[in-house]
């Protein structure tokens, strides 16, 4: 099979790569419904990457076969994180395509971290790998990765039976309007500090976030601390449609849930997802997903399961440390 590898050449490609997406997406067992304009929104916030560098394209007979983009962040914990994930389809694998792109992103993202002081640690990340990639799995151990890191997809198979409980006492539920967005963002950026991924959310996150097709507003479940008038908790429901129709089914997603430290291990966390699934229901779904990172320091994965949701399928992220040449 040949194939050649080449940068990202502008909008005219994001057809081509919404269809890998579907078409690797598909062979690993799990879900998309990408589309060429999903990509062209996306791409106007990217933070630290530029696509025409940072983003490889493998062509099979002039035909867009696979692709890899690459961006960094900050982990405080650990060091400088040069993340990057592909995307092949199943009728380009196992011919050498995978390990290409790999090395050439690699390479790119040494090149980047040249610019960046060199007292930084600095390590090589996957994206969430799902169990039946397993040529993905087999590709980054042979090339010296580990793991890093485990994320859990999780769904609650049915809305009945939904618990009740309270909210403490001092908060109260608002609707999310407009004039509330900028607060709703502050406590998202406050309460997700000691989650991974560990970056800071930015402003052009935070145009990203309004103009997201899953920025479903009416769906939220918002708790307010009354007494001081600011949003303390969140659940950020979403429906999405298309991805219902596909797959012929009625599910609404339990998302961007966070509670603020000041009012965690008082229930808060479990009334609103409660609410959320109840918001839910009433939409008509008949069942609910979310993600979770499984070394959560709150034991996020635990909470979700006691609020009736199971394990479905576990990604894992590798990671690779590296270091710049002296010159």
């Amino acid at each position: 099979m040949n194939y050649k590898l080449r940068r990202f050449s502008g909008p005219g490609d994001f057809h081509g790569m919404a269809a890998v997406h579907q078409s690797s997406a598909a062979a690993d067992g799990i879900e998309s419904t990408l589309t060429a304009a999903d990509l062209e929104s996306g791409f106007r916030y990217l933070v630290n990457c530029d696509p025409y560098r940072d983003l490889v394209v493998a062509e099979v007979d002039g035909q867009i076969a696979g692709f890899s983009r690459g961006t960094w962040w900050d982990d405080p914990k650990r060091g400088r994180m040069y993340q990057f994930r592909g995307f092949l389809a199943p009728e380009a694998r196992r011919q050498g395509i995978g390990t290409a792109m790999l090395r050439w992103m690699e390479n790119r993202l040494r090149a980047i971290a040249r610019e960046h002081p060199a007292e930084l640690e600095k390590f090589f990340l996957s994206g969430g790998v799902p169990p039946a990639a397993r040529g993905s799995h087999a590709l980054f151990v042979k090339e010296g990765y580990s793991v890093f890191r485990y994320y859990h997809f999780l769904i609650r198979s049915s809305l009945e039976n939904i618990e009740a409980p309270q909210l403490p006492t001092g908060l109260e539920i608002r609707p999310a309007e407009p004039a509330h967005y900028k607060a709703i963002w502050k406590n998202i950026i406050d309460s997700s500090r000691d989650e991974w991924p560990p970056y800071e959310l930015t402003e052009a996150d935070y145009q990203a976030w309004l103009s997201n097709p899953h920025f479903q507003p009416n769906l939220w479940i918002i708790a307010w601390d009354i007494e001081q008038d600011v949003p303390v908790g969140h659940v950020l429901t979403y429906i999405d449609h298309d991805e219902n129709g596909k797959y012929r089914r009625k599910r609404g997603y339990t998302e961007g849930i966070g509670v603020d430290p000041e009012w965690r291990r008082r229930g808060v966390a479990r009334a609103l997802i409660s609410l959320s699934l109840q918001a839910q229901k009433q939409e008509g779904m008949t069942e609910s997903a979310l993600a979770a990172d499984a070394g959560s320091a709150n034991k996020a994965a635990r909470l979700y399961q006691s609020c009736g949701f199971k394990i479905q399928m576990t990604d894992t992220f590798y990671a690779k440390k590296f270091q710049i040449p002296k010159n």
